[in-house]
């Protein structure tokens, strides 16, 4: 119930300990950098571009490959 009779008090202290935190911190100097940084960004002239010609497998080649999957792993699966 204290807080609550002394809510403007509260808030001033607040506002002036914030106003001497943002005086305080706008007089430190910025950092100096001892070298700056170069970036190069070099473009390429052409975009490599990969074209994909295939075919889907009809249902009998997937069952096909599959079954010469299974029938080549005799390891259980651990290659």
């Amino acid at each position: 119930m204290n807080i609550i009779q002394h809510m403007e008090a509260a808030f001033l202290f607040s506002l002036s300990v914030a106003g001497v935190a943002s005086v305080a911190v706008e007089a430190i100097p910025p950092a100096q950098a001892s070298a700056p940084a170069r970036i190069e960004v070099v473009a390429q002239s052409s975009m490599p571009v990969v074209h994909v010609t295939a075919k889907r497998m009809t249902e009998a080649e997937k069952r096909l490959s599959l079954q010469a999957e299974r029938a080549g792993s005799t390891t259980g699966g651990i290659q």
